[in-house]
């Protein structure tokens, strides 16, 4: 889901929103319609209006009215969305999953969504033995919605955490590997 939404959105669409749009795209339903509750965005810092305004100018949802106080309602407007695997219960489990692993005390909220995202990124795409992981470093930046310059410093905060016990670039290639401390897949 990393890889379409990095492929979906504008290049310029800011790693808070593209979270937004994760948690979005893993929920919404075979009506393309997804309600997201108030709560969960606020316990991931993602309920201010500026995120789904980001969305919907980039023409990727639209929102409605809230059928309810706690909840936001929007429609997804990206049929090819519901095209990507997995299927809908699938991808409710990895909604739930990604909640844990972006606010899991190694990373927290409190770090932030690029961070949050990275950890996402980086957890999803390791060996699920070994917790070793390779791609382009652009590549991972895209699915970030970040420069490419600042994925060092985001790295580095995230060995920082523990969830990386190593990290490094090939300069030849632009390949980035690393090895999670402990996979949590």
């Amino acid at each position: 889901m990393l890889s379409y939404l990095a492929a979906a959105l504008p290049e310029s669409t800011p790693a808070p929103a593209r979270l937004l749009a994760l948690q979005c795209a893993l929920r919404v339903d075979t009506a393309m319609q997804v309600r997201l509750p108030k709560g969960m965005l606020r316990s991931l810092r993602l309920d201010t209006p500026e995120l789904w305004r980001e969305l919907e100018q980039a023409r990727w949802l639209r929102i409605g009215p809230a059928s309810v106080a706690n909840e936001v309602e929007a429609e997804l407007l990206d049929a090819a969305l519901l095209s990507q695997a997995p299927a809908r219960p699938d991808r409710t489990q990895a909604a739930d999953w990604a909640l844990r692993v972006a606010g899991s005390s190694t990373v927290g909220t409190a770090a932030g969504p690029l961070l949050q995202l990275a950890s996402l990124y980086l957890t999803a795409h390791a060996d699920p033995d070994s917790g070793t992981g390779l791609t382009g470093l652009d590549q991972m930046a895209r699915a970030c919605g970040a420069p490419p310059a600042d994925m060092p410093d985001a790295l580095d905060q995230l060995a920082g955490t523990g969830l990386l016990q190593c990290w490094q670039t090939c300069r030849d290639w632009g390949d980035l590997c690393w090895t999670l401390t402990a996979f949590r897949k």
